[in-house]
């Protein structure tokens, strides 16, 4: 359970925080025990990582004060956090492409350490705590998932006594989240805190001690998270029911056009950190979604690269869409023929983060196909309001919270510019659309309207691939699922006959041409929340 000690960790009290017009955060009360996981809740835009980013002095308060072990401090920079005890781990990376983990983490400490002795405790430590590591490999070559142990592992090793961990799982597999919550228990029983940001419920119930509940940048409740259901979680979160995701039946009648074929799709690895894809097959039907699962680091990247046109090959007929081979072509062309891709990255793949949303809007579209340039402007001269009309439409079909009307994409909480990144290629009704973790991040409400959006697109008679790690959200939307291991992708696993323990075995490499073996005693699926043993 929670600390029992009179004088918490830390203590935040009144604290205000506004952007022009905009109050973040509206005298908000945070009390952190000692040896407790305590988790903060709110939709997107609650004002969450805005209060967060003050405990690690990346941001200052406007008003209110905040105590540390009973005491006011002023938190004028990460560096004084981190000096007091404060370790965070973004929900956005910060790290450099170009260097190697190592090197990253060299430049993230505060007091001189020979590199070599970094990359030795750092692979100690990624070991200890089940988030493996290789030192020496190019950041740029790494996962999402990769990317993200880098964080928690250069985090630890300032060794803070309150973490703050924003989205750490939202990444992350199932099995890599079982391994980080065993670290997180041993941390609490070392008499560490930790302040948790999630939008995944059922982890919060599972591990977290209490719950401060934020909304509109407000104080709205306070709980014992394992005392409530994921539900009147979201209800506390949102201030209404959750909308239930509706997945009609894929249309009937015979089977549909492919609109998007992968005859062969094989490419070498780009690095030698990278996966190569290896002779992967697949049609994906106007009218269906179908679904990717897969241990993070398997080729998702690079599948995306290759489908989305970033990364081409030789071979035209390696890749169709609207039966028309497009392999050896890039991402523009395959654009103005009805796709829409949306990566996993937001800022500065997805979105450029000094750029409005409008101009972001431009960016993607000005080339889609001749109509819709005429509509942004003639003779190569933009017309911004065409543009900002565009994104307004989008921001009010997804709900994307902001600060004004068109500000700049990195002003955005990460999960309103995810919000916004999926109504911009949503709001073209493409033919095709890819999606590289369409959730990731966001709260429990926009994570609803996402996955139902893009259920309603493929019943509309587009064609829809996901790839996703929530294997939750992999089974609630697919019509059928396909398994990415080292490069390779299985055969297709109609919903029907899915299992989370038919796909975990694919996941870990079970030969998809073989019968799957049978599950030893206690190899049933371990809890909900879409966790495998």
């Amino acid at each position: 359970m929670g600390a029992t000690n009179q004088v918490p960790m830390l203590e935040v009290r009144g604290i205000v925080k506004t952007f022009g017009a905009l109050t973040a955060n509206d005298h908000v009360d945070l009390t952190v025990g000692e040896g407790e996981i305590h988790s903060l809740l709110g939709e997107n835009g609650a004002g969450k990582s805005t209060l967060v980013k003050m405990l690690y002095g990346s941001l200052q308060p406007d008003g209110g004060e905040i105590l540390w072990r009973g005491k006011p401090v002023s938190i004028g920079s990460p560096f004084v956090a981190r000096s007091i005890g404060i370790g965070m781990v973004f929900q956005h990376f910060s790290l450099f492409d170009s260097l190697s983990v190592a090197d990253n983490i060299v430049l993230s400490l505060d007091r001189d350490f020979g590199r070599g002795d970094v990359a030795e405790r750092a692979r100690t430590l990624s070991v200890e705590y089940g988030l493996p590591l290789n030192p020496n490999s190019i950041v740029g070559d790494l996962s999402v998932g990769e990317r993200q142990r880098v964080e928690i592992v250069r985090c630890l090793l300032q060794d803070p006594q309150l973490i703050v961990l924003d989205e750490p799982t939202s990444v992350l597999t199932p099995q890599e989240a079982d391994k980080l919550f065993e670290t997180l228990e041993r941390l609490k029983g070392e008499g560490r805190s930790i302040l948790y940001i999630s939008h995944r419920l059922d982890e919060v119930k599972r591990i977290c001690d209490r719950a401060t509940i934020l909304r509109h940048g407000k104080n709205v409740g306070h709980c014992d998270p394992r005392q409530e259901t994921a539900a009147s979680l979201a209800s506390m979160m949102v201030g209404a029911s959750i909308a239930e995701v509706r997945k009609a039946s894929a249309a009937q009648g015979g089977p549909q056009e492919a609109l998007l074929s992968l005859n062969g799709l094989s490419m070498p690895a780009a690095t030698p950190f990278a996966t190569a894809l290896r002779d992967i097959r697949l049609d994906v039907r106007a009218g269906e979604v179908v679904g990717v699962a897969g241990v993070a680091g398997n080729g998702q990247t690079e599948f995306f690269r290759a489908v989305s046109g970033e990364a081409v090959v030789p071979d035209a007929n390696q890749i169709c869409i609207m039966g028309k081979p497009v392999a050896d072509i890039g991402i523009n062309e395959r654009r103005r023929m009805g796709a829409a891709f949306v990566p996993e990255e937001r800022l500065g793949h997805g979105a450029v983060p000094s750029m409005s949303l409008s101009d972001n809007m431009v960016l993607s579209r000005h080339s889609s196909d001749s109509a819709a340039f005429l509509r942004f402007g003639r003779l190569g001269v933009l017309r911004s309001d065409v543009a900002l009309k565009a994104t307004r439409r989008v921001n009010e079909a997804m709900d994307v919270r902001k600060s004004g009307d068109n500000p700049e994409a990195g002003s955005l909480s990460g999960g309103n510019l995810q919000k916004y990144i999926m109504g911009r290629e949503l709001d073209r009704q493409p033919s095709v659309m890819i999606v590289n973790q369409p959730t990731w991040g966001v709260d429990a409400g926009a994570a609803a309207r996402i996955r139902q959006a893009l259920i309603d697109l493929a019943r509309s008679g587009s064609a829809v691939l996901v790839i996703s790690q929530d294997l939750d959200e992999i089974f609630e939307i697919s019509d059928s699922i396909v398994v990415m291991h080292d490069g390779s992708l299985s055969e297709r696993v109609p919903i029907a006959e899915a299992t989370y323990e038919k796909i975990g075995l694919l996941m870990g490499g079970a030969n998809p041409g073989h019968e799957l073996p049978a599950l030893a005693p206690g190899g049933e699926r371990a809890s909900h929340g879409g966790e495998l043993n």
